[in-house]
């Protein structure tokens, strides 16, 4: 591949990493869709083998409420991902963003294409964001409260929970690791070198929210596929972070916070 006219960085030798791990993300994701739309179970494991079909989430499941947040968490990155790609012509921060739009984009439509699957909403009004880090995951959806007293609840002792709780959003942000209206404004005027830094700290503030949401559904979540690419993203966007660790760090850059 060329490297655009002026663009005389090297790409890091960790984007290799992250570039395999984007494309074995993507690689599951048609795997895990395929499995999603056959019940979730393997070969064997049916009503015909005697064990009982897999239950449905329900509405206020960790299932059902993680594919609602993180698919909302995984358009933002798709949008500052495209943003950057006008903004700049550095080859390396063109590609990360393309690889980080294409394999959330494609996750995206694969959780929201569960919730279609299990005749689920994809926004419920009264449910605030990250609601279900403190639910038990229980697929009957009852008993599990909602709002504060939901985030509250006995099944919010994991460390991902407490990381990633509708507290630790910054304020003007929907969930952790979001930016905000404003920051997305500075990104958008920005150009170069400015755009580059700025995109790689937004992006690691937002992938290390995400780890976190993801982290939550690995533990709590039911649906074995589900749980399965969650930890998908978890593996990818570790992989991701050091890598815009490094970026940054050749641009005279450091992460935010």
């Amino acid at each position: 591949m060329s490297r655009p006219a002026g663009s005389d960085r090297p790409v890091p030798r960790t984007y290799w990493v992250a570039g395999t791990a984007v494309l074995l993300a993507l690689l599951f994701a048609a795997a895990a869709t395929v499995a999603a739309a056959n019940g979730g179970g393997s070969a064997g494991s049916g009503p015909s083998a005697g064990t009982a079909a897999p239950r449905t989430p329900g509405l206020r499941s960790a299932d059902a409420g993680f594919a609602r947040d993180m698919a909302v968490h995984h358009q933002q990155a798709v949008e500052m991902s495209f943003i950057v790609r006008d903004r700049t012509q550095d080859e390396a921060v063109r590609t990360l963003a393309y690889d980080i739009a294409n394999t959330q984009a494609n996750q995206r439509g694969m959780l929201l294409g569960w919730l279609d699957l299990w005749g689920l909403p994809k926004v419920v009004a009264d449910e605030p964001p990250m609601s279900w880090m403190g639910s038990s995951g229980g697929h009957a959806g009852h008993g599990a409260g909602t709002g504060a007293a939901a985030g509250a609840g006995a099944g919010a002792g994991t460390e991902a929970a407490a990381g990633a709780g509708a507290s630790g959003a910054k304020p003007g942000a929907l969930m952790p690791g979001m930016a905000t209206k404003e920051e997305l404004g500075r990104l958008g005027a920005a150009s170069g070198r400015d755009a580059e830094v700025l995109f790689l700290q937004l992006m690691t503030d937002h992938h290390k929210g995400g780890v976190a949401m993801a982290e939550g559904c690995a533990q709590q979540c039911e649906t074995p596929v589900e749980r399965a690419l969650a930890q998908g993203m978890v593996d990818a966007q570790r992989s991701e972070l050091t890598l815009m660790e490094d970026m940054l760090r050749q641009r005279g850059a450091a992460p935010r916070g």
